[in-house]
């Protein structure tokens, strides 16, 4: 082929490419959208309308207020584009609220709500058109936006006096502070040395430093981080210029705030120092040794020493310091000098080593005691006096410390609130101090405080009561064939009452009806442990416990069931003196041998008795004094010991007129069998007694009944 039509085929084929390639490209780079439509709350912004160019990048803006903000996106497809198709890419800057709804405008409506605007960078909209065609790819418009945010930042200065190598710090506000810049880098000048600072908290401070004194004019240039749109449609990140005018004076003593509240001075700490961090007092020179003193003036005694080692990167200084006298922050402040002149002030706590001297222990409602025993389960405050003793940190080992608002924390003394639980297994708590022993510790001692005696019961015939709900004399009418004591190991503890092993005494008497002692026991050192209901009852364990009962007639020779009529035992219980602090308690049981009546033969001499015999009208003349002898009931009161009723019925023989010796007619002398019942007077005290008797019976000799009625006298011996 001649190269002309070689040549000429290749330039058709190529105007054929040339002509496909920008109909591709056109229909690659076809927008999606002719218009995207930003609402807020108070204005709405628009693509085609409301954009600025940003690096050579026409960006839609939008002013906000919020990081927040939420607004209403509208999207308007372009004629060629199919709503149905398009989408909105997700993006980490923003949620979107709702989908995509179409409008009767033929928009796509969403809400978007946006995470940080302040913070967000290369903001925007990517819109998406689905693949018409398996495998194509599909197409996208990319909208940019860029947040526009109105500050404002002004200082208020209530005084403006400085001074010279003093730093000052001032707070700014804003109307939007997340929006201004504060790198926290210092600005040099040649007046002032300044820098912004934005604290946790989101407050802006302003620090200032100035050089030169005088009047002089401080001025601040601040950026924002969102730009702000000019009239002229340019943007600035400029925030207008802060001036503020101060009166600068000549320098004054600088506060410089130690890490450290208190050192310990101690040899140790005299010779090696301690390390402390210093604020940058700009002035100091490094490796060099600082005098300080109690006092501004020259002459002032020393107190420390302060060698300069190194600077830090936060601003500050690594010393060493020798401590060589104590100080209180209370007493005043310290001057760091150089060559007697004061150049610094700072104040820490210089303070003795921890020493402790004594201990005591104050139990609920005593004494404060050197006694240092404690009993399991009690709340007990502990004292401790000595030197360096605010700074200690104390620790009772196993022992928690119960808050209280009456601890006292000086540096002499201490005072804590220590409760020692039921279940302490030791027998001593140490006394720590930063976990070293003090030297001190606290004795674990099981109770020994006495209780009531309700856990002490008798028997005596009946079913065992506690001796406490007695209440008085027990009249017992039948034969007492011992008197037992039983005990109740399980009534002395409870779970929050511990009383401990019970030290008892036994004083047992018997009397006999007329209140005389017959015999006298004593039973000493009768020990009666808790039981096993007691959470301390493995630390009673000792063989001196009693368990058994207490029986009366294993201790008397003689026994309870060979005791006469109205007998009385009594026996006395009480808690011994010298194992307990405080009194104890004593109860008195005792039990009368009760009789319902009293069986005896009785001689009495009626006198002046009215006798009636069978078959004879009216009454005999009166008697002279005749004899009976009488088999008699005597009744006791039921509600008296050993107090008989005023009356007695017997049986017996009657000898009439016994004591009248004459021969005369008149002599009426017999024996008759009678049955009589007389009132006695209940006098005990009185020796002869008058009775009167009722009665009747048959006279042997006249073989006759008769009655009789009179008087009597009664001989008590």
């Amino acid at each position: 082929m001649p190269f002309l039509s070689r040549f000429r085929i290749i330039l058709a084929v190529a105007g054929i490419t040339l002509g496909i390639i920008p109909h591709l490209a056109v229909a690659q780079t076809a927008p999606l959208l002719r218009e995207v439509s930003l609402r807020t709350d108070t204005a709405t912004y628009l693509l085609s309308r409301d954009k600025v160019e940003v690096q050579g990048e026409l960006t839609q803006y939008f002013w906000y207020r919020r990081d927040d903000e939420t607004v209403e996106l509208r999207l308007y497809p372009a004629a060629e584009a199919s709503a149905k198709s398009l989408r909105l890419r997700r993006s980490s800057d923003y949620l979107q609220l709702d989908s995509l709804t179409k409008e009767d405008d033929g928009s796509l409506r969403t809400r978007l709500k946006f995470k940080n605007l302040t913070a967000a960078g290369f903001l925007r909209l990517v819109v998406e058109q689905a693949a018409d065609s398996v495998g194509a790819a599909p197409r996208r418009q990319v909208v940019p936006l860029l947040p526009l945010a109105r500050t404002t930042l002004a200082l208020r200065v209530l005084e403006n006096e400085l001074f010279v190598g003093e730093e000052k710090v001032l707070e700014l506000t804003s109307s939007n502070a997340r929006n201004v810049q504060a790198s926290g880098e210092w600005v040099r000048g040649a007046d002032f040395d300044y820098r912004l600072v934005r604290e946790a908290n989101g407050t802006l401070r302003l620090h200032v430093l100035p050089h030169q004194l005088g009047s002089r004019a401080l001025l601040v240039k601040a950026q924002t981080e969102r730009p702000t749109l000019l009239p002229n449609g340019r943007l600035s990140y400029q925030l207008p210029v802060l001036r503020q005018e101060f009166n600068v004076k000549g320098s004054r003593l600088r506060f410089l705030s130690p890490d450290q509240r208190s050192v310990t001075m101690n040899e140790l700490n005299r010779r090696r120092g301690v390390e402390l961090i210093l604020d940058n007092g700009r002035s100091f020179d490094l490796r060099r040794t600082y005098r300080i003193e109690d006092q501004e003036e020259p002459g002032g005694t020393l107190i420390a020493e302060l060698f300069t080692r190194q600077y830090l990167s936060n601003d500050r200084v690594l010393c060493y310091l020798r401590p060589y006298n104590t100080h209180r922050q209370t007493a005043g402040y310290l001057y760091i000098k150089e060559n007697d002149v004061a150049r610094y002030v700072t104040n820490l706590d210089i303070t003795p080593e921890t020493v402790v001297r004594s201990v005591q222990v104050l139990h609920r409602g005593g004494e404060w005691t050197g006694n240092l025993s404690v009993s399991p389960g009690e709340l007990v405050d502990v004292r401790l006096e000595g030197e360096g003793l605010q700074k200690a940190r104390l620790s009772f080992e196993d022992l928690p410390i119960v808050p209280s608002d009456s601890s006292v924390r000086t540096d002499a003394r201490l005072v804590y609130r220590v409760m020692v639980p039921v279940g302490y297994a030791k027998r001593k708590s140490t006394i720590y101090n930063i976990g070293q022993p003090i030297g001190h510790a606290l004795t674990i001692k099981e109770f020994q405080r006495p209780h009531p005696l309700d856990f002490v019961s008798v028997g005596y015939g009946e079913a065992a009561r506690p001796i406490t709900r007695l209440g008085g004399p027990v009249l017992y009418d039948g034969t007492i064939r011992d008197v037992v004591f039983q005990f109740n190991p399980n009534g002395i503890d409870q779970s929050e009452q511990l009383f401990g092993k019970q030290f008892l005494s036994f004083e047992i008497r018997t009397l006999n009806s007329k209140g005389e002692l017959m015999e006298l026991r004593n039973v000493e050192n009768v020990v009666i442990c808790p039981g096993d209901n007691s959470p301390r009852a493995a630390f009673y364990a000792d063989k001196q416990c009693r368990t058994d009962p207490l029986s009366l007639n294993a201790l008397l020779a003689r026994k309870t069931y060979d005791l006469d009529d109205w007998s009385r035992i009594l026996v006395t219980v009480k808690h011994q003196t010298a194992p307990y602090a405080e009194p104890g308690y004593t109860q008195t049981v005792e039990v009368v041998l009760k009789r319902r009546y009293k069986f005896d033969i009785d001689v009495s001499f009626p006198a002046g008795l009215l006798t009636r015999r069978q078959g004879e009208s009216g009454y005999g003349s009166f008697g002279g004094i005749s004899l009976a002898t009488l088999a008699q009931l005597s009744f006791y009161s039921p509600d008296k010991i050993n107090r008989l009723r005023p009356y007695k019925i017997g049986a017996g023989f009657v000898a009439l007129n016994a004591f009248n010796l004459s021969n005369t007619s008149s002599n009426d002398r017999d024996l008759g069998l009678v049955i009589l019942g007389s009132v006695y007077p209940t006098r005990r005290e009185a020796k002869f007694t008058f009775p009167l008797y009722l009665g009747g019976g048959y006279l042997l000799s006249a073989g006759k009944w008769f009655y009789l009625l009179g008087p009597g006298i009664g001989v008590r011996l």
